[in-house]
Parts: structure tokens; sequence; C-alpha cells
């Protein structure tokens, strides 16, 4: 058998592996990369992941590794991996920044632990080798510089008056915490927030970013609205405790997005257990018809972590806690990678290394 046939025959068997996420096979989706046959056998090749967070990123070695070893002279598999983040193109188009995805982190109402959501989810997913902004548009209440250990302090500003955001656990942040005295009270209306917001977005140097989290104010008011209005959201969470009244308020929350037309990236139910119950997140997902996304534990090391700036993925990834935020930012990178190839036909990937 000729090498162009064995090469041929391989590339075949992985046409018959289904993306689990996607679904559709891995050679159509342009995954499959550098195929190359040693002369004992062993078909050596790269698998272009859509998120380094890939959850399912062993079931796909499996059903790879099982279909090429079926191809007559082949003995054995070795596989590398990369990662392609693909570009929701109309942030790009209407911003000229470029941010591949904008995710919208929401809550009905506060004191669920979204903005603590927010940043561990950042970190999550930085951890996972993508590069991650974090923005907070709470402009009257800001919370994430305590969330993440940084005092107010002015950001540094470039010649053509960008201002330029911190980095903190890998990821890039910028927040009005860091730009106005936290002892005073900003009492702004709603085009003056309007304005701040896309300031937010516009006059910061954010770089090159694969995820734009951005921490929402609580509710159903002019932050949300003015964050739909000046950048296209990727998707929106909905973050709720189990507890009904909590249900109730993040279920106004969805409502809202889905009448803005943002696509639902799903619901996150926090503080979980004795105290509050569980599976209320859950049933709204199902009631719905949107994805659930996880469920996090309350525990005392989220808050302690809150409260001294070291988010508990950081600090400690393999305790309970520390996993659930690790498998729901995996579990969203997927969904983003999901709605975003599924909005348009051509995808701009950028290669991770």
């Amino acid at each position: 058998m000729s090498d162009q046939n064995l090469h041929d025959q391989v590339m075949a068997a992985l046409g018959t592996v289904i993306e689990p996420e996607l679904h559709r096979d891995l050679v159509s989706l342009n995954m499959v990369r550098d195929l190359t046959i040693s002369p004992d056998g062993v078909a050596q090749f790269t698998i272009v992941l859509t998120t380094p967070a890939c959850p399912l990123k062993d079931v796909m070695y499996q059903a790879s590794k099982e279909a090429v070893t079926q191809v007559d002279g082949i003995t054995d598999v070795d596989i590398k991996w990369t990662s392609n983040v693909p570009a929701d193109n109309r942030i790009m188009g209407r911003l000229e920044v470029p941010i591949r995805s904008v995710i919208a982190v929401s809550s009905g109402k506060g004191g669920v632990g979204k903005s603590t959501v927010s940043v561990n989810l950042a970190v999550a997913l930085a951890q996972s080798g993508a590069r991650v902004g974090l923005m907070d548009a709470d402009i009257l209440g800001p919370n994430i510089p305590r969330l993440i250990g940084l005092p107010f302090q002015p950001p540094p500003i470039t010649p053509d008056k960008k201002l330029v955001p911190f980095e903190q656990y890998g990821f890039k942040v910028m927040s009005m915490g860091f730009l106005a005295d936290p002892n005073t009270p900003m009492i702004w209306r709603g085009p003056m927030l309007h304005g701040a917001i896309r300031q937010l977005l516009t006059d910061v140097l954010w770089g090159e970013l694969d995820y734009l989290v951005v921490d929402l104010p609580p509710g159903t008011g002019d932050a949300q609205l003015s964050l739909a209005q000046s950048v296209p959201l990727t998707g929106a969470i909905i973050v709720t405790q189990p507890q009904d009244v909590a249900v109730d308020d993040a279920r106004r929350g969805l409502a809202m997005f889905e009448k803005l037309n943002v696509p639902i990236l799903g619901v996150i139910e926090n503080m979980a257990g004795d105290l509050f119950g569980s599976g209320g997140g859950e049933a709204l997902a199902e009631q719905r018809g949107v994805p659930f996304l996880g469920r996090i534990p309350l525990v005392a090391a989220v808050r302690e972590g809150g409260d001294t700036g070291k988010p508990v993925v950081a600090i400690d990834p393999e305790s309970e806690a520390g996993q659930a935020f690790r498998t729901v930012a995996e579990t969203v990178a997927a969904r983003v990678s999901v709605v975003v190839m599924a909005s348009q036909d051509t995808i701009q990937l950028n290669v991770i290394d």
C-alpha cells in the first residue's frame, strides 16, 4: 500500500470521529492537522480543539485511537493537542477590538455570589491556557478588585489615552474600582452608566482575548441594556442560588436576555448545600430549555477566598469547590464554541500553543 493510500485511509477513519459538542466529524471541522505515519505504523497527528478548556478531550482521544488503529498497517497513534478559539465576528465588526467572545455573567438579585463566580470562571479559563479578560461592569458597586486582592490604584495610561488593565491570576482586569475613590458614592443616571460601560470596552488596552468575562450588577436595569447595546454578546450566564426566591429573580433575568436576543449559555447554581438546598438552578434550566452549567457547593473556602482576594480556583484548584468551578469553566468554554460556530458559516481561528 502506498504512503498516500495509507494517509487517505487514516483521514477517512478520522472522518468518522464526531466532535461531541459540535456534532460534526473532526475532518470536516478541519480539526486534524499534520498527519504523518512512521515506518513502524504509528499515526502521528494534531487535533485542534475549539478551546483549551475542552472538557471532552479524553473522549476524542479514545474515539480517534479506536478509529485509526482499525486501519490496516496502523499499529498505534500519537496525538498532539492545540486549540483554535473561534471568534464571534460580530464583536470585531462593531467595536474593532480583538476580543473573540464576550460572556456576560448576570443574576436576577444580589447576594447570590455572581462576582465570585465571575472571578473563579476567569481564573479557571486562564489556567486552561486561554487569554482572558475580566471586566467589572458593576459601575456603582464594583467588587472585583477586592475579590482578586487588588487595592484602589489608578491604572497606567498609554500615550494614545488607553487604560492599561491590571493582570492578576493569569487574566487582565479592569474595574471602576480602580478609577474612583472607593469611599465616594457614585450617583449616576443611565446615560452616564452607558458611557462608562462602553469606555471599559473600548478605552481599555485589552489586547487579544479569547474570552472577556463581564461581571454585571444584579437585576435587569441600565447596565444590562447598555452592555447589550454596546457589544454583541456571545452569550449570557445566569447565576442563582437554589432557593425559590433567588430562582424567581433569575428567571426574570434570563427572560430579559432572551428579549434582547442574547444567547443563553446556561444556568449556574451557586451556594448549593444544606443551608440553601440544591436543585433550584437545575430545575430552572430544565423549565426554560437552556443548559445547566453546573453546581457550586456552599463551602467556607469560597467565602474566605473572596474576603482575602485569593480565589479558591487559584489557591486550591483540587478542592471540592475548585474542581466544581473548573468543570463549570470547561462547560462554559464548550458552550461558547457551540454558540459561535452555530452563528456563522466561517470561523476565524487563533492557534494557542
